[in-house]
């Protein structure tokens, strides 16, 4: 296996592969809301404030299975604004959206990647990482601090520090793997998207 040669990192750029959280403002927004909502019995997968003029902070959060339904988001965005109304950390305007990390979800833990082992995924890091920044590969989940991708040229190890993005790419097989996932927590209908199941849509690279 192949260890990918990195740069020396300062802090400020150990900061910037907190995948939940990546900016300073998206910092306090979780030192605010990922106690409420892990009170709540869920784990925080990212949280990002976004947009021009009228912002969006938006908050992606799972059950300890991966699994949340509408109804679960809603009681969320109940809970974080009335925490925010009483905090307001936000100057300006927003929106708030809370939802599930989606299929092709991003990767912002460092157990996602042993959690998502065998499935293809696209990485980024911070800085040039043997003459690249951008990786495309199969998981093979981690080792200490490192997440582990099989390329074409062989298997590389990455620091979860130097990543500055990192997120599943949507395939046939994941479809069906999130599908099948949703159906077994009783999330969806077992007969609604059996015809997708069979004959999903091609996927976008």
């Amino acid at each position: 296996m192949q260890r990918a040669a990195g740069p020396f990192f300062c802090f400020w750029n150990r900061l910037l592969a907190d995948l939940v959280a990546k900016t300073s403002i998206d910092r306090r927004m979780a030192e605010i809301l990922i106690p409420v909502i892990e009170g709540m019995g869920f784990e925080v997968v990212r949280i990002r404030l976004m947009g021009g003029q009228t912002k969006t902070l938006q908050i992606m959060a799972e059950r300890p299975d991966g699994s949340i339904d509408v109804d679960e988001c809603a009681e969320i965005s109940n809970a974080v604004s009335a925490v925010l109304d009483v905090e307001d950390p936000l100057e300006d305007a927003y929106t708030l959206e809370v939802s599930s990390p989606g299929i092709d979800r991003p990767l912002t833990r460092l157990k996602d990647f042993d959690t998502w082992e065998g499935w293809d995924a696209k990485l980024e890091t911070a800085e040039l990482i043997d003459g690249r920044k951008r990786f495309r590969g199969v998981l093979a989940g981690t080792e200490g601090d490192e997440v582990l991708v099989n390329l074409d040229e062989g298997t590389v190890g990455l620091k979860f520090d130097w990543l500055s993005d990192a997120k599943l790419v949507m395939t046939d097989e994941l479809v069906k793997e999130m599908l099948r996932q949703r159906k077994a927590a009783g999330l969806i209908d077992e007969t609604k998207y059996d015809d997708i199941e069979e004959e999903p849509e091609q996927a976008e690279d």
